[in-house]
């Protein structure tokens, strides 16, 4: 009998060990797939092609920038001109709707970068700014997304904003 507990109680530490570092490792690799520093998505952003555009937030929306990226957060924004953009803020991993403190009908100013995907122009953001609160994404010096820095790093980013 004590030889099945023996067994019973290995088996036991077993499943609990692989069910925690299944909730940390892959679900969180699973939700950056694509967003990483060297992944193709990244490589579209150009530092030296970083503009800023004033307009209003028409819609916040999910997105999937490439396929087989995880989903990320989007909106969809109108110059004074009428020109609407769609913006690919960042991986919903990242932040989402609710923690970026932005709404459909804000004046905003956007930092960031436009490119082509599947042939319409997007802007990939690196800060939105409404009054004095900035949502920050990406370093403009070089466009390293915020989502890929070390916590220590993020942290010092966070703190200038």
């Amino acid at each position: 009998m004590k030889k099945f507990q023996k067994y019973g109680l290995m088996v036991s530490i077993l499943i609990l060990s692989l069910f925690f570092s299944s909730l940390t490792c892959p679900a969180q690799e699973k939700n950056m797939a694509g967003w990483g520093m060297d992944d193709p998505y990244n490589r579209l952003y150009d530092v030296q092609e970083v503009d800023t555009v004033k307009g209003v937030i028409r819609d916040i929306k999910e997105i999937t920038p490439l396929p087989g990226m995880a989903p990320g957060l989007g909106m969809e924004i109108e110059e004074k001109s009428g020109d609407r953009y769609l913006v690919h803020i960042c991986p919903l991993a990242y932040k989402d709707a609710g923690s970026i403190g932005l709404k459909k009908g804000d004046k905003i100013d956007l930092r960031g970068c436009l490119v082509e995907i599947d042939g319409k122009e997007v802007i990939m953001a690196a800060k939105i700014k409404k009054g004095e609160k900035a949502v920050k994404v990406r370093l403009t010096s070089n466009g390293k997304p915020f989502w890929t820095m070390s916590p220590e790093e993020l942290k010092k980013e966070l703190e200038d904003n």
